[in-house]
């Protein structure tokens, strides 16, 4: 197998204020998306949530490389980034991942704010 090219970070809900997932969602839509972009080094990101259990960041990145450097740059700003401002807590995972394979269904791929 070639390169880990995927990272997943996530966080914790559980102890979470009320109204999180409302605000995670407008944050994403707001400002997330438009930061990620067009971001150099990335295939694509998605952002997952399952309510009062945990909320997600998905990266996809073109090589090993570009993988690396945004963990590394993540790592060190993890704990005051937006996500743990607005959750209040640091992210429980942050995981590099082997990508296996990638297919497009026949409703194709729409790059969207909201979803």
């Amino acid at each position: 197998m070639t390169g880990m090219r995927g990272l997943t970070v996530r966080w914790s809900l559980a102890d979470a204020p009320d109204g999180v997932e409302a605000a995670l969602a407008t944050y994403v839509v707001d400002t997330s998306h438009a930061r990620f972009t067009g971001m150099d080094g990335l295939s694509y990101k998605t952002w997952r949530l399952v309510p009062g259990e945990w909320f997600e960041g998905c990266y996809v990145f073109t090589d090993d490389a570009a993988r690396a450097a945004f963990e590394a740059s993540f790592r060190d700003v993890a704990a005051e980034s937006p996500g743990s401002q607005i959750i209040g807590s640091s992210p429980v995972l942050i995981e590099p991942c082997q990508v296996v394979s990638i297919a497009e269904g026949a409703a194709g791929f729409v790059a969207a704010p909201r979803a």
